[in-house]
């Protein structure tokens, strides 16, 4: 019997054909879950699981004035949603049909959704800087300030040497020396610099290697943090008796971020700071934003919550009672930001745009200065026009946001790098993003020079106004000395100002009774002895190459920096001729 399975007519040996396509199946039926109520219980026991999760690990703000709040919500009604999808049986159609079941099934959030969206649409249109920009012009207070007068001049062997990345490398250099750290911890990346019994220091606390490191030394907490002096280079490690349990770097309740969440809940934070008081106790400085246009327009500090790294002790202030210890409650990048819409903003929102009558910017890249007991953000001033010279700078201080406006046209901090790199161009080295120091009341550029591996060379000066004046030098000290000659070559400064002796520095000659060396980043450092005395003084074959030429028994003059140590730092060792 020959069939044909193509057949339609063909119904199969039972009647049926086992290949015609089946038309008009009904579809299957969903059944609700259980009474109404037992379903609204799932969907509110489902939700509240999610938002639990959600809140724990993205860590979102309960406030208004943050997106991430609306984010938050919104996913929470999804989730809502797509559960009343499940558990009612839904039986619609496409897009359309879901939109009217959510609509009648989920009222509360689906309204809520909607009320929350147009308060965030009408917070932005408020907070718009065409309508806002005098508000946004007015968030910083900028005052015309004299630099000669405000900025105290300080002597060579005060002036902070170490950017960042060297802060880095002495850190890690320094761990590396301790045995029983080195294979559990590593030096967190903070290094934030302040004023500690005033000095300029940057500090930074240890963060466990792994997970597996974390798991082993919890329970004791980060037993140590490092202080690195800006000026001597000097690494202390500050053991503490109970250790670190509170860092941006732990796990679970602990960890900083949700520890603040948690603690405050309806709080935005900026990025916290590492910090010491004046006794060596650790802290973390967590200013609290607002927003002070519209809803969320106008980024500003309006206090800081100061966390005890040890206890988890927490204290907020308003930001006119944090301690005078304090040194960042504002960060750089804000008074920038706010800085920039004053600039922009100074003559209004059509004006920024067309003309740009008195526009200003901030120029790219910033750093810091001491002056007292605070510590100053420091970034120059151009024309919104201009890429290649200042008219001027600004200080603020990073606790109170008394910002100075000084008005000295010159170069841009990136030309001065270059003319800083000029002068030694044969040695192909880079200058770090420079220091605004007080020269003999001149405003100068002050920055390091660095070889390819990192490693500091030579330090350079140039004259902010006329950065032709450039001057370098092997160390700190030549190198200011050589600046004031050439300030002083240019009718700058006078003659009697060329000659400037630190208030610690002193001097001893004698006869050398001991000499020994060591290799230290490829350099040879030799440390003299000499005869009725118990202590060495230190001095760089880099800096002075006629170090190599002494001998036990050669009459030297030293002029060292005076301290306690058994190894003083030098400025400079001369031999004495024999009579």
């Amino acid at each position: 019997m020959n069939v044909n399975w193509n057949d339609p007519n063909f119904e199969g040996f039972a009647g049926q054909n086992p290949f015609a396509r089946k038309t008009n199946r009904p579809k299957k039926e969903r059944k609700p879950i259980g009474t109404p109520a037992a379903r609204t219980a799932i969907n509110l026991a489902v939700t509240l699981l999610f938002a639990a999760v959600y809140y724990y690990v993205v860590l979102p703000a309960i406030n208004l004035k943050t997106a991430e709040f609306y984010t938050f919500f919104v996913l929470l009604a999804v989730v809502y949603c797509v559960c009343a999808v499940i558990t009612s049986g839904f039986q619609g159609t496409g897009a359309k049909g879901y939109f009217k079941f959510v609509k009648k099934q989920c009222k509360v959030p689906f309204f809520l959704t909607v009320g929350l969206l147009a308060v965030a649409l009408v917070g932005s249109i408020i907070s718009w800087e065409v309508f806002r920009a005098a508000d946004y012009r007015d968030l910083l207070a900028v005052e015309e300030g004299d630099f000669a007068a405000e900025v105290e001049e300080i002597s060579f062997d005060q002036i902070p040497m170490l950017d960042s990345a060297s802060a880095k490398k002495l850190g890690n250099r320094k761990l590396g020396e301790l045995a029983d750290m080195v294979s559990q911890f590593e030096v967190a990346d903070d290094y934030t610099q302040i004023n500690f019994k005033g000095r300029p220091v940057r500090v930074t606390p240890l963060r466990y290697g792994d997970i597996i490191k974390w798991l082993n030394n919890r329970a004791d907490g980060l037993p140590a943090y490092l202080v690195i002096d800006m000026v001597t280079q000097n690494v202390e490690v500050h053991r503490l008796e109970d250790g670190i349990r509170y860092t941006t770097a732990e796990h679970f309740g602990r960890n900083l971020y949700r520890y603040l969440r948690f603690h405050y809940p309806t709080y935005l934070f900026d990025e916290p700071a590492f910090e010491i008081d004046e006794q060596g106790n650790p802290y973390w400085v967590c200013p609290r934003i607002s927003r002070t246009i519209g809803l969320f327009g106008g980024t500003d500090i309006i206090g800081a919550v100061l966390v005890d790294a040890v206890s988890g002790e927490c204290t907020y202030y308003e930001v006119d009672d944090v301690p005078q210890w304090v040194d960042h409650v504002y960060t750089a990048n804000l008074i920038i930001q706010q800085y920039d819409y004053h600039g922009t903003y100074v003559n209004g929102f059509i004006n920024s745009l067309f003309g740009q009558r008195d526009v200003t910017v901030t120029t790219d890249g910033y750093n810091y200065i001491a002056i007292g007991d605070d510590v100053y953000m420091y970034t120059g001033i151009t024309s919104v026009v201009s890429d290649e010279s200042n008219i001027g700078f600004i200080l603020s201080n990073q606790r109170t946001k008394e910002t100075h406006f000084y008005s000295v046209a010159g170069a841009e901090e990136y030309s001065a790098m270059d003319s800083a790199q000029g002068q030694v161009q044969q040695m192909k080295y880079e200058a770090t993003f420079p220091l605004l120091l007080n020269i003999s009341d001149q405003p100068t550029y002050f920055m390091a020079l660095k070889d390819a591996a990192g490693l500091v060379k030579m330090y350079a000066m140039v004259n902010v106004s006329q950065y032709q004046i450039v001057a370098t030098g092997n160390t700190v000290a030549e190198c200011e000395s050589n600046y004031r000659v050439m300030l002083a070559r240019n009718n700058l400064i006078s003659q009697e100002d060329t000659e400037v002796q630190p208030s610690d520095q002193q001097e001893v000659t004698g006869v050398i009774a001991e000499i020994r060396s060591a290799v230290i980043e490829g350099n040879t450092w030799y440390y003299l002895r000499l005869e009725q005395g118990d202590v060495y003084y230190a001095v760089s074959s880099a800096d002075q190459r006629s170090a190599a030429l002494l001998s036990v028994g050669d009459t030297v003059r030293v002029q060292y920096m005076a301290g306690e140590e058994t190894i003083l730092d030098t400025y400079a060792v001369s031999l004495v001729p024999k009579t």
